[in-house]
């Protein structure tokens, strides 16, 4: 894929694009998700011919709690999936989720198009990877690690300190050459947040020029939201939002539900034309 520009965008009719989630790990919290390389490859496949724009490949649990997994691990587990995956569709759409520079080089070089940092690029070498590849990037907020970001997260404003911080680490990689139409910024629902925060985050679309990504899919907010303990109980909570973030204008939607949220976008681009841009 020569521009990956449109692809961090929302889509002509208005509707957000999506990106599969594709876990190649044996404890990320929603269980079904977890897949092993086999699986990985079937699941992948499946999501894109459902209407996945994006694959979204992780090799470690960044769930609250979730113990760290060494780089070595980390590579076995979603390198040979992005390297089957290109294989099998040279043009789709990869992205490796992963907080260090050298997984996220190994996959780049395996064939992924986008580098998914939910530590917001905090590893130097990071940054100076994306500089070098010219690659796309999602920058994500995150207070803490996941071992404790969830040990009574606080902030004064949290939509002004989420999206200041969030908006510098992409005006930084603009100031050296980065193109700004490969960077989207995904203010981290959950990561480091109360239900509270979650939800002011969730009403402040505008907070930023660049492309806008919400991952939000049967997170425990919906634990506290709508009393659903169990993640396979979240689906209608998540879609929701979904719903929420094509009337909001968000760009970019990552979920474990593709062929569901496609349904749905698509459905409400048909009902609300004005949506389309």
């Amino acid at each position: 894929m020569d521009d990956l520009r449109p692809f961090l965008r929302r889509r002509s009719d208005g509707r957000c694009r999506l990106m599969g989630i594709l876990n190649v790990t044996p404890d990320s919290f929603h269980a079904p998700s977890r897949v092993n390389f086999d699986s990985a490859i079937d699941r992948g496949l499946k999501m894109w011919t459902v209407g996945a724009d994006w694959i979204d490949v992780g090799g470690e649990s960044t769930r609250p709690g979730a113990e760290s997994v060494n780089s070595v691990e980390e590579k076995n587990r979603v390198i040979p999936v992005i390297k089957a995956l290109r294989k099998a569709n040279p043009n789709g759409l990869i992205s490796i989720d992963s907080r260090r520079a050298d997984v996220a080089r190994a996959a780049l070089d395996a064939g992924a198009n986008m580098v998914n940092d939910v530590s917001g690029l905090r590893d130097p070498e990071m940054e100076s990877l994306i500089i070098e590849r010219k690659c796309a990037v999602c920058i994500m907020h995150m207070q803490g690690e996941p071992g404790n970001m969830q040990r009574n997260p606080v902030y004064e404003d949290v939509v002004a300190e989420v999206y200041t911080s969030l908006n510098s680490t992409a005006d930084r990689l603009v100031a050296k050459g980065l193109d700004a139409n490969l960077i989207c910024l995904d203010p981290g629902i959950g990561f480091g947040k109360t239900l509270t925060h979650n939800l002011e985050l969730l009403h402040s679309r505008s907070e930023s020029n660049y492309s806008i990504l919400w991952g939000v899919s049967r997170k425990s907010m919906f634990a506290q939201l709508l009393n659903r303990e169990d993640t396979e109980q979240r689906l209608a909570g998540t879609l929701g939002v979904a719903a929420h973030a094509m009337l909001e204008g968000v760009d970019l939607l990552r979920v474990h539900d593709v062929e569901a949220h496609s349904d749905l976008l698509t459905t409400m681009a048909t009902l609300r034309p004005e949506l389309d841009q």
